[in-house]
């Protein structure tokens, strides 16, 4: 019995007790290795082993045994960024995504009207799929709904079309900007970008009431765990947000791990108060932490204002940062001074030299951990200096899918650059997975698809372009557990190591014994967070 004892860490004293025995256990990607089952002492996996020997132990221990029946168990997915207050609001929202038409769009908003009271929000529509071949513009909503604000967003969440009535509420309708995008007549179209998109989404905001907005965040938090969720990186957030999240979690309902990057506030209050108060990275309760700081620089390649080096290829603009160098400077270095760790919105490669210049300005930057958001369009030159700089990426592998344009939007040249996963991976830059959910698919398994097979089954022409820039599914999963945690800079997440936080899930199937394009057909059985069960399928 010593022995048995002595081969467990000190920390299992105290705390509940399982041992999860005849698993097909994953416990690490890279390398693989597998076990049959593993002990979870507070929290934490305590041992790893056969299932002879974790149960002899466990039954010493009077802890709890619970049998897998052969299932298969891997770490549960980090998603390294994502938008947790707006993927809540988005699951009552009116769902857009793959509509075809702008008669569709109108019909779709039509019931919605019937069926909701108040002002409407709907998000997912892409003027790349309309058989129209044009943007939606508010006489279109009007049509359908006049007498109250409508805002439908795009899919990528940095452009909408308002209503007549959303843009006299939000005052929209008297900008002078070219981020509200006006006719030959000079009249506004309903169609707002960037800084006006934002303006109007937070006027939409301030009608839910704190009630609500809790439920929403909370809501997400839950949906997330039932797809195999069990961290994210929660950007882009707000003072509101994190009250919420600092009350759900001070409560005990915070069930999902979130790591936050904040928004510095207009006039950098926040990151300033952030400053004052010494609050520094990692700083938090049981399941929320500080991570760092959040900026956008410029916006997206389907609204053309991701700020390219040359003009895009199917129109007359190179798209423009959404901040200045100067104060991306200065919140970069009151960042870094600060002790947090700095997340850029980057998606154009003219938007990744200016954070690179940036970051390269600062001292000791190889350790600091800043991240590059996107960096969708990436060249190799921007590549190598990525991984000099030691800055890490959070990258959306089903923007592949979703731009399945972008060889039209950028031409066949610049394309090659297009998402280049495994570049990066052979260039050895720390990177995690993500789906800046709401505006990709939540679901883990549909961007594991996306990566390995970068939209070949559906005729994606990227696909065909650059297939060498799949990755593997050894790859994807190492991304999207440990390399995720990495990013986040988290140690005790992403495997099933000893001495690591026991979070993990049970799947349908093994992904490796399954054909890599029934891999989005993967369910989630149950999740686990600290190795209490948080979810479990009906």
């Amino acid at each position: 019995m010593s022995n048995l004892f002595l081969s467990i860490p000190l920390y299992v004293s105290g705390g509940s007790m399982r041992a999860f025995i005849n698993g097909n256990v994953y416990v690490s990607f890279r390398p693989i290795r597998k076990v049959e089952a593993f002990l979870v002492v507070s929290e934490r996996v305590a041992k790893t082993g056969s299932s002879g020997e974790i149960l002899e132990i466990a039954e010493r221990l009077g802890a709890e045994i619970i049998d897998l029946g052969g299932k298969t168990v891997l770490p549960g997915f980090i998603d390294s960024h994502m938008h947790l207050d707006e993927l809540g609001e988005y699951l009552s929202m009116l769902d857009l995504r793959g509509v075809r038409s702008i008669e569709e769009l109108k019909e779709r908003l039509r019931e919605f009207a019937e069926e909701k009271d108040g002002w409407l929000r709907g998000h997912g529509w892409d003027q790349e799929l309309f058989k129209e071949g044009r943007w939606p513009t508010r006489h279109d909503l009007d049509e359908v709904v006049n007498d109250r604000p409508v805002l439908l967003s795009r899919a990528c969440l940095h452009a909408a079309v308002l209503n007549t009535k959303a843009l006299e509420v939000t005052g929209l309708i008297d900008w002078e900007s070219k981020d509200v995008i006006r006719d030959e007549n000079g009249e506004p179209t309903g169609i707002v970008k960037e800084d006006a998109f934002t303006h109007a989404v937070r006027k939409f905001d301030e009608i839910i009431d704190e009630g609500e907005y809790a439920d929403g965040i909370l809501k997400a938090s839950e949906y997330a765990l039932s797809k195999g969720v069990t961290t994210v990186g929660f950007v882009s957030v707000g003072e509101r947000a994190l009250k919420v999240l600092s009350t759900l979690d001070s409560e005990g309902k915070l069930r999902l791990r979130v790591k936050a990057y904040l928004n510095p506030g207009e006039n950098l209050e926040v990151l300033e108060s952030l400053r004052r108060l010494g609050i520094r990275r990692d700083f938090g309760g049981r399941r929320l932490k500080i991570g760092g700081i959040k900026v956008l620089a410029d916006g997206s390649l389907g609204a053309r204002t991701a700020w390219l080096s040359k003009p895009y290829s199917d129109a007359q603009t190179s798209g423009y940062p959404i901040v200045s160098k100067e104060r991306l400077e200065r919140v970069v270095r009151e960042t870094h001074a600060a002790g947090l760790q700095m997340a850029v919105h980057a998606i154009g490669d003219a938007t990744i030299d200016m954070v690179l210049d940036v970051y390269e300005s600062l001292e000791n930057v190889e350790n600091a951990g800043h991240r590059i958001e996107h960096a969708s369009l990436m060249r190799p030159d921007q590549i190598a200096r990525t991984r000099r700089l030691g800055v890490r990426l959070a990258l959306q592998p089903h923007f592949v899918m979703t731009d399945w344009w972008v060889i039209e939007r950028v031409g066949e040249e610049r394309a090659k650059w297009a998402y280049p996963f495994r570049s990066i991976t052979r260039a050895g830059i720390p990177f995690g997975l993500s789906t800046d959910s709401p505006v990709e698919p939540l679901d883990p398994w549909e961007t594991v698809y996306a990566a390995v097979t970068r939209g070949k089954y559906e005729g994606v022409p990227l696909a065909e372009l650059t297939p060498d820039e799949a990755l593997t599914l050894e790859e994807a999963l190492y991304a999207y557990t440990a390399g995720s945690a990495e990013i986040l800079m988290e140690n005790d997440l992403g495997t099933l190591e000893e001495g690591k936080l026991a979070d993990f899930i049970i799947v349908g199937s093994d992904p490796f014994e399954v054909d890599e394009n029934e891999l989005k057909k993967i369910k989630v059985l149950e999740t686990y967070v600290g190795g209490e069960r948080v979810f479990k399928a009906e």
